[in-house]
């Protein structure tokens, strides 16, 4: 069977999109003969999808996958790997313009050279493109059908006029960009992280409505390619993140040259010609601001329309997507979800390790629970933020009693070398141990240094461990092992210190 009418153009048509499509949603593509009954079926094609269709297939089950967009998902397509690629050319971009930091000459950085980015970007995308490939897959032994999903029973999918039945299954639809119902954006058009990564020309003037990760990454990236960027954010940038992080990262936006306007509501938005007048309620009042483009990053919504989850006895919330206790099982027992459709943290090494929750749980009767899960997550503006655990605000809410410890980039002297010193590693333990509770860093490379952390935790290795670990010097990493020596010292009493200066003297 044929899939549907081809309408997942993807914009400019370009042989780095063609590659992209042919890998991710073939044109003639043919559906499978359905089996008579699968083991597992998966709906949707993201990390969570294919982690949870690989994984089942490699254990010997009978296994379908459908997907009714572009396989890879949002991470592939139009999340992680077309943001990041675009963050490092920009990040290039910003050194080049500031040459003079590391005792170069500086390059003016004026937009002429976007076009030639975004080619770059659409090029790394359509090279990994074939890890997540529907012939990929195929060849696995999974049968692989393009398609909208809509479940018939609570047994068995629809797929384009085909129907496969199923012992379990796991709902692995995503999520997509959440649009404000601010009066008159829709009208004027807007920009989403779905349709982002298709500009071949940049904005003159970009606004970023939303102060999320998505919204400050693209912030800064816009801002360092040319772009005259303003953030509206109503409350403060990463509201979910330190303090002291979203505090420093705002200095640092403002000292590149972005506008930052905080605490602001967008009231409407109107259209003269090609420019987007927003009109916006600050602290100090209403002002207008005159851009060319307006990119949303406000959050995100669950992909459960259309899919029938009614009849399958599946409960869902239009917010937060589909119910699942902390096996990820839904109000099915005989159907699971992982990934963005049904998890507050969207990230996709979070779907990752989801879907490897719920094939165990699903196919061999597992006790997994999420909840079991140390979850690290990095924000990938420059500097980084990266945090695991919990927060100290999170620890006082619930009656534990803290104790945190900081060191300062600037202290650090691969970072002095680097000239990457804004930032700091935090890390708070619980008052009166070396139990770790939680840590942020803020540091040009925090996504890589975090999981230090992360595995001290998954671990339950203390922080004097910590202390003990030998790191090369220089590196920033040895940033972790400064703040724990920060801890350790607090355990020397002054008892203990008049003792040993008694002892030392009586040497002399």
């Amino acid at each position: 069977m044929n899939t549907a009418d081809w309408e997942f153009e993807l914009s400019p048509d370009d042989q780095s999109n063609r590659t992209l499509v042919s890998n991710v949603h073939p044109r003639d593509w043919v559906n499978p003969e359905p089996a008579s009954i699968y083991n597992l079926v998966v709906v949707g094609a993201g990390t969570a999808g294919l982690i949870s269709a690989i994984g089942a297939a490699s254990l010997g089950g009978k296994v379908a996958l459908v997907e009714r967009h572009l396989m890879g998902g949002d991470c592939l397509n139009v999340g992680c790997v077309p943001s990041k690629a675009l963050i490092r050319s920009s990040r290039a971009a910003h050194q080049a313009a500031n040459g003079q930091v590391f005792g170069l000459g500086s390059r003016k950085i004026d937009g002429s050279e976007f076009a030639t980015v975004m080619a770059r970007l659409r090029s790394v995308r359509a090279g990994i493109s074939e890890h997540d490939s529907a012939t990929r897959y195929a060849k696995m032994g999974i049968d692989v059908f393009l398609g909208e999903a809509s479940f018939v029973d609570r047994h068995s999918v629809s797929v384009g006029g085909q129907t496969l039945r199923f012992r379990k299954a796991i709902i692995a639809s995503g999520a997509r960009a959440f649009s404000p119902p601010i009066p008159g954006l829709s009208g004027a058009g807007f920009l989403t992280n779905e349709t982002l990564f298709n500009l071949v020309a940049l904005p003159r003037r970009l606004a970023v409505i939303g102060g999320g990760p998505i919204g400050c990454e693209m912030a800064q990236a816009f801002r360092r390619l040319g772009s005259e960027v303003t953030i509206i954010e109503l409350s403060r940038f990463l509201p979910r993140e330190d303090p002291d992080a979203s505090a420093l990262l705002a200095t640092v936006f403002k000292r590149e040259g972005i506008t930052v306007l905080l605490e602001t509501k967008p009231l409407k938005v109107e259209s003269a010609g090609p420019e987007k007048r927003i009109t916006v309620q600050a602290p100090d009042g209403e002002r207008v601001i005159e851009v060319d483009e307006i990119l949303i990053g406000a959050g995100r919504r669950p992909n459960i329309d259309g899919m029938g989850l009614e009849a399958a006895g599946v409960e869902y919330d239009e917010r937060f997507g589909i119910k699942v206790d902390d096996f990820l099982r839904s109000s099915n027992p005989g159907i699971y979800a992982a990934g963005d459709v049904c998890m507050a943290w969207k990230f996709t090494h979070a779907a990752d390790a989801a879907a490897r929750i719920a094939i165990q749980n699903a196919l061999f009767k597992g006790r997994k629970r999420l909840s079991a899960l140390t979850m690290p997550w990095c924000t990938y503006t420059d500097p980084e933020i990266a945090h695991v655990g919990m927060y100290e605000s999170e620890a006082k809410a619930k009656g534990i009693e803290t104790e945190s410890f900081r060191v300062d980039m600037a202290d650090n002297d691969r970072a002095v070398a680097d000239g990457e010193t804004e930032g700091f590693v935090k890390i708070t333990l619980r008052k009166g141990s070396d139990k770790i509770l939680g840590a942020t860093i803020m540091a040009a490379h925090a996504g890589d240094l975090i999981s230090e952390l992360s595995v001290a935790m998954a671990g339950k290795v203390g922080l004097k461990a910590l202390n003990n670990v030998i790191h090369p010097y220089p590196t920033q990493a040895e940033a972790i092992k400064r703040t724990a020596s920060a801890w350790n010292k607090t355990r020397l009493t002054p008892s203990a210190a008049r003792f040993l200066k008694w002892l030392l003297a009586k040497q002399l």
